[in-house]
């Protein structure tokens, strides 16, 4: 397998990856503060984007890579402080075409590397892929141009790549920049965290997240329920519409309106879908939606009523299932338990059809003790 045909652990399978991304959507306040501090001539070393996975964390890193490298001049502080307003950069800028194609001397990228012996990516990020760092700070000085490094994510760096990129956040080299990015910054080093100066990205709405759908190719006209189901997440947006989620979650919520007495034979036909090696992919959703399902009507019982749906009807079934804060404890605590079965499930290759229907069953019980009749 050549370089060119290798998976990359920081693109997200049917979409573009985030460095060929046009426009960056919903994430102007952090845009904001970046460009802020540029502006300031407070350019740190080290920035953490946070936030959920597939909102948008990797498109900023990589707009802020090209604005850096097509923009900052030597010393990394803007000649005209106060003139950068947005982070767009023309497309036919060299750098910016240097860094679509992804081949510009003055970025390196730190990400999961490829296991030839195993076929496929590591689960983490290891000492291997940060070694050539040194390489490359000592190639990319040659021109005195700003550096920039990307850590995508870093929160799957292990401890010995960790404490690598550690001892480059604490001894920076002159013009360089890291960029890290980080679904879930709690599981950083703390020593990690205090030398980045934080960029929190939201979820997005309704509106962005249909704009970041259209310039990924994918089209919809159920962007409210999109945003609803993805928590805002375009890349969990892409998997619902890859697998056919928005029916498939529609599909739930009819089988729940009968509660406390589900359709034995909608259950039935739901469970023997996931059977099978070919449905692993189907299984894994199903899980991932009765979980949704079942966080959902934990809320509803503390916030009352959705204002967003899921699917048609889900906003009253939720009213009617978690009527007030006794009906949300047991729905969060059902949401506890069935997520922790699903995992032992799924690791101990159960079956699948047979793990459903437990999880419809459990969900009766509570039912037949909150259902508003």
């Amino acid at each position: 397998m050549s370089d060119e045909t290798l998976p990359e652990s920081d693109r997200l399978d049917g979409a573009p990856h985030p460095r060929t991304t046009p426009t960056l959507m919903g994430q102007d306040s952090a845009e904001r503060d970046f460009l802020a501090a540029y502006n300031a001539g407070r350019l740190h070393s080290g920035w953490l984007m946070t936030g959920p996975r597939g909102i948008g964390k990797a498109t900023l890193a990589w707009k802020i890579a090209t604005f850096l490298l097509a923009e900052a001049p030597k010393g990394g502080l803007l000649a005209d402080p106060g003139a950068a307003q947005r982070l767009a950069i023309s497309p036919e800028n060299v750098d910016a075409r240097l860094v679509q194609s992804g081949a510009h001397p003055r970025l390196f990228v730190v990400r999961r590397l490829y296991d030839e012996k195993a076929k496929r990516l590591r689960a983490e990020i290891t000492v291997d892929a940060v070694r050539g760092l040194k390489g490359f700070f000592q190639m990319s000085s040659t021109d005195g141009g700003h550096r920039v490094v990307i850590v995508d994510a870093a929160d799957e760096l292990n401890r010995s790549a960790a404490n690598a990129i550690l001892k480059e956040l604490e001894e920076p080299p002159a013009n360089t920049t890291l960029l890290l990015i980080a679904h879930q910054p709690s599981r950083l080093l703390p020593t990690i965290r205090s030398r980045c100066r934080e960029l929190r990205c939201t979820p997005l709405a309704a509106a962005p997240l249909a704009g970041a759908l259209e310039q990924a190719g994918f089209h919809t006209e159920a962007t409210e329920a999109l945003a609803t189901l993805s928590g805002g997440s375009a890349g969990d947006a892409i998997r619902l519409m890859g697998h056919d989620g928005l029916h498939l979650y529609g599909e739930i919520i009819k089988l729940m309106d009968g509660l406390p007495q589900a359709d034995r034979q909608v259950a039935l036909k739901l469970a023997e879908s996931c059977t099978g090696k070919q449905n692993d992919t189907r299984f894994a959703l199903v899980l991932d939606l009765m979980d949704l399902f079942l966080s959902r009507a934990a809320r509803a019982g503390l916030l009352g009523e959705p204002h967003a749906q899921g699917a048609a009807g889900e906003a009253r079934l939720l009213a009617r299932l978690a009527p007030d804060d006794r009906a949300a404890r047991a729905w969060a605590q059902l949401q506890q338990d069935l997520s922790a079965r699903a995992r032992h499930g799924r690791a101990v290759n159960l079956d699948p059809a047979a793990l459903i229907l437990d999880m419809v069953f459990r969900i009766e019980e509570v039912a037949r003790k909150t259902t508003v009749r």
